[in-house]
């Protein structure tokens, strides 16, 4: 499917849509005002608790609906394929299967309706790849569980092949390989069970395309990643709660993601325009947030605890410098030359308690368009396109000379909270950083970004701003490159001069 790599570090419920429904996503153009008074962090309790209490479907079939017998193999692809567009199916209790074939699937024609009465049940039996694709438009997926099906790496389950408008809503997608579930443009993912797949629960990725206008709001996502699919394949990039490629627009909203295995939620490469809010992300075995190499977001009123703990202490144990971070924002800032509703990254309103580390500015001085050392090996920036532009001489001078980088820029972080208690998260060193730092620039041979110019930029010129946050506990401030560490005063003083008006209280929380 083409899905790329990635270079972090070094280069080599219904009560819940109700909630959301009053918090809402405020689309207004991006603001130079601060934000009013702190909005109550969500909880658990507030956020999709679905997989212990999936949504129950209608028990009788509705008017007109075509009903499926579970007791008859493939009843349901048969159905489908003999009914015209804009049917609605309704699968009887019990437990659904398709024929034993791999590639046999239930092929949707445009504006088709599922619904799974309580008890209904598709299941692949590990012998089935897919169980919903094909091209049809506004297909309707409610009340339904999809287990057991086997889709190959970096392919998906439900709308397998990421067709447009899709609305997945009160179902449990669980214990098959590959992702629960793809998506394409105008998909709406609410209030789903997406546990225990064997990579993703979503792949957010349209095969020569863009995903834009999706929704993902409701959801808990847990245990995702069983495969552990990076120490099979190392620096694939490839692994946890939910992957994100090239999604213009999305809204991701009051979503319980915990447990998985990797991050919680991982945008990587020409993502823009993302509002990430009122989520619960916690006890994720990498970062809960990574955004790479994209463009344009607003991250505010979440609550990130407890993650980062197995891949942090990983890296620490093997003395590996990097600030492995809880929010990791690498090659990804600000462009008002691409349209979205923020001109910048926002990042506010956030409570960050007991991560290792907490939020890490990376840019990497070797990766840009065309660089070998760029792991999303053939796409280029928004602002340029073609790779074939990101050439010498023309890179080494305006404008290419900036379009070319995916940068850190225009990174605004304020109004958060960041709690730490070392003898919660059990480490002395290495747990407690803030950072925004590059490496210097050393590849390839004919690079112009080469020395220190760039960790001079991302650190010092490229607007990235801490400022009006609270600190409670030890925490430590890295700049530039990893060996420069800082206390509070060092990284509010010259030249770095962070977090004006913010407060810090050390002796605190360990």
């Amino acid at each position: 499917m083409g899905i790329k790599g990635r270079a972090r570090g070094w280069p080599a419920v219904a009560s819940a849509l109700v909630l959301l429904a009053v918090t809402g996503c405020d689309t207004s153009t991006a603001s130079t005002q601060r934000p009013g008074p702190t909005a109550a962090a969500p909880s658990v309790a507030s956020v999709a608790r679905v997989c212990a209490h999936p949504g129950a479907g209608p028990a009788t079939a509705p008017a007109g609906a075509v009903t499926v017998d579970p007791a008859v193999p493939g009843d349901l692809a048969a159905k489908t394929a003999k009914s015209p567009p804009h049917t609605t199916f309704w699968l009887r209790p019990g437990t659904h299967r398709l024929e034993a074939d791999r590639y046999a699937q239930v092929i949707p024609k445009e504006g088709d309706t599922y619904l799974g009465a309580p008890g209904a049940v598709l299941d692949g039996r590990k012998t089935n790849q897919y169980a919903f694709g094909g091209t049809a438009r506004d297909v309707t997926l409610r009340y339904l569980t999809v287990r057991g099906f086997v889709a190959p790496h970096d392919e998906g389950v439900v709308n397998h092949d990421s067709a447009d408008g899709w609305v997945i809503e009160h179902s449990v997608i669980r214990d098959n390989s590959g992702a629960g579930l793809m998506a394409g443009a105008r998909q709406r993912v609410r209030a789903n069970c997406l546990r225990d797949n064997g990579q993703y629960g979503l792949n957010a990725y349209k095969s020569g395309g863009r995903v834009t206008g999706l929704l993902f709001e409701g959801n808990e996502i847990t245990g995702n990643n069983t495969g552990d699919w990076e120490k099979k394949r190392p620096g694939c990039g490839c692994t946890g709660g939910v992957k994100f490629w090239a999604v213009d627009g999305a809204d991701v909203r009051g979503n319980w993601v915990h447990d998985n295995r990797g991050a919680g939620l991982w945008a990587d490469t020409n993502n823009n325009d993302f509002r990430i809010e009122r989520n619960v992300l916690e006890s994720n075995d990498g970062a809960a947030l990574i955004y790479e190499t994209s463009y344009n977001a607003v991250i505010r009123d979440n609550v990130v605890r407890r993650n980062n703990w197995v891949e942090g202490r990983g890296y620490a144990d093997r003395g590996d410098s990097f600030p492995f971070a809880t929010v990791y924002l690498s090659e990804s800032g600000g462009e008002p030359r691409v349209k979205a509703r923020t001109d910048r990254i926002d990042v506010y309103r956030n409570t960050l308690e007991d991560n290792w580390s907490g939020i890490t500015l990376w840019e990497n001085a070797d990766r840009f368009c065309n660089s070998p050392a760029n792991t999303s090996s053939g796409d280029c920036t928004l602002l340029v396109g073609k790779t074939s532009r990101c050439a010498r001489p023309a890179i080494a001078s305006a404008p290419l000379y900036a379009d070319c980088r995916w940068k850190t820029q225009r990174v605004d972080i304020h109004d958060n909270r960041f709690e730490l208690d070392k003898s919660v998260v059990d480490c002395t060193v290495k747990c407690d950083r803030m950072a925004v730092l590059a490496n210097y620039g050393t590849y390839p041979d004919w690079s112009p970004y080469k020395g220190e110019g760039v960790a001079r930029a991302v650190t010092l010129q490229q607007h990235n701003r801490w400022h009006d946050n609270t600190y409670v506990g030890p925490w430590t401030f890295v700049a530039l490159d990893p060996s420069r560490v800082l206390d509070f005063a060092q990284w509010q003083g010259a030249p770095y001069q962070q977090d004006a008006g913010s407060t810090f209280r050390a002796g605190d929380g360990g």
